[in-house]
């Protein structure tokens, strides 16, 4: 076994980037296949936190290599911001350990403004996005303008290409949106100034690099970013991001057929949170979301606004499962439902009067739906400290014993803390 998709199974924010982090000691490269900058993934090594949002999470590990391969939006900003604080904490100390394709599309001033702009002038119906130019990165790969992340590094093709979206983008920002244009001559400044930092990240096929290693019997992990329930072809649409985030999307934006890969692996918090507007059936408005809320430090590690908090569902997770093929899961959080008397978990919907095991696909619907809770008993004990699987609390486990009989899948690494130390497991990820 040696390709493994790491994949969010809910609405993001499900803890990825620990998991990245743990299992990347034993990965020879980390390859982060979709998403931009609106993702923020969560390290927590002896106290000290690390937020990742384009460098893969393999990047702690000074052996590991990591790849942004041709799926992810770079905004060229963030990511020499990024890396310089890497460098600064004493990672990052061989820039050959980072590698990004040639193919990447990049995120420029006039993606993020025109992004931003939307989400002003759709006032009460926006969509909740961070507004880091990603919607409008994508649709420019769809239109196949995407000023690319070898372009950076050809002033002729640069100037050529900005030219003429510039054109449309600014027509757009000032009469359509009443907003301020941008100047070619200030982006291409701003490029030059980054170009020589860039520059030695630069990978022409990351395609290949990733088929000659698994070739060669490397392992390799897959980094997706955001949840399975904000895909753009099967999430809760409108309101999803602007990528696709199941597990198809890592052959797609890697480079790499799917009878590469070995297993998935399923994120899942123990509870249920979303970021943003949207259907979220099982979310809690009541002191039990605001203790989970608060508990979970459920704030978003990108924006900083709070996720909505809710029970753990199970018609979702399933729905997740399904369209993933996911054959593993990973629970985290589990020490935040500690000391509550009992526990929910979502079995089903009721929907006009019919109970349903099935995750309606249409928003409409979604929003209609009213979960079917079933309550477990709790447990009071902390877990932060328990190093092993079978030291859980007897409550804590017949949860996770109910979650298996549910999805029919294992529960292989259980998350009791936010150190990288406390996280507990019950098989190798690669065998």
């Amino acid at each position: 076994m040696s390709a493994v998709i790491v994949v969010g199974s809910q609405w993001g924010d499900e803890g990825k980037g620990k998991v990245i982090d743990f299992f990347s000691a034993q990965a020879d490269f980390v390859v982060r296949y979709q998403g931009g900058a609106n993702a923020g993934h969560t390290i927590v090594v002896d106290g000290k936190k690390t937020v990742l949002h384009l460098v893969p999470s393999g990047i702690l590990h000074p052996k590991t290599k990591c790849i942004i391969a041709n799926g992810v939006v770079l905004d060229v900003n963030s990511f020499a911001e990024e890396v310089r604080a890497l460098k600064l904490t004493g990672y990052l100390k061989d820039s050959t350990q980072l590698m990004v394709s040639d193919a990447v599309s990049v995120i420029l001033p006039y993606h993020r403004q025109l992004d931003q702009a939307r989400e002003k002038a759709l006032g009460a119906d926006k969509i909740g996005t961070t507004g880091r130019g990603i919607g409008p990165a994508y649709e420019e790969r769809a239109g196949r303008k995407a000023i690319l992340f070898g372009d950076i590094f050809d002033d002729e093709r640069l100037k050529e290409k900005l030219q003429s979206t510039l054109q449309e983008k600014n027509f757009l920002l000032e009469k359509f949106y009443g907003e301020k244009p941008i100047e070619i001559d200030e982006i291409i400044r701003n490029i030059k100034v980054l170009r020589e930092e860039l520059k030695p990240f630069r990978t022409a096929d990351t395609s290949l690099v990733i088929h000659q290693a698994l070739k060669a019997g490397k392992k390799v992990l897959f980094e997706g970013a955001q949840g399975t329930l904000l895909d753009l072809f099967h999430g809760t649409y409108p309101f999803v991001t602007s990528s696709s985030t199941i597990a198809g999307s890592a052959c797609i934006g890697s480079g790499v057929g799917p009878c590469e890969i070995d297993k998935v692996i399923g994120i899942t918090k123990a509870y249920a949170t979303r970021v943003g507007e949207g259907p979220f059936p099982t979310e809690l408005f009541n002191q039990t979301g605001d203790l989970l809320q608060h508990k979970g430090n459920e704030f978003g590690a990108t924006t900083g606004r709070k996720r909505r908090c809710g029970w753990l569902d199970l018609v979702a997770l399933r729905y997740a499962i399904r369209i993933n093929g996911i054959t593993h899961l990973a629970m985290m959080k589990l020490d935040v439902l500690s000391g509550m008397d009992e526990v929910g978990v979502c079995v089903a919907y009721e929907l006009n009067g019919e109970v349903i095991r099935e995750m309606p696909t249409s928003y409409a619907l979604l929003s209609k739906v009213k979960p079917v809770i079933k309550m477990l008993s709790g447990w009071t004990d902390e877990l932060e400290k328990i190093t092993d699987i079978k030291d859980l609390p007897m409550n804590s486990r017949r949860y996770m014993d109910f979650i298996n009989a549910e999805t029919g899948l294992p529960i292989d690494m259980i998350s009791v803390g936010p150190g990288r130390e406390q996280t507990l497991w019950a098989k190798p990820l690669f065998s």
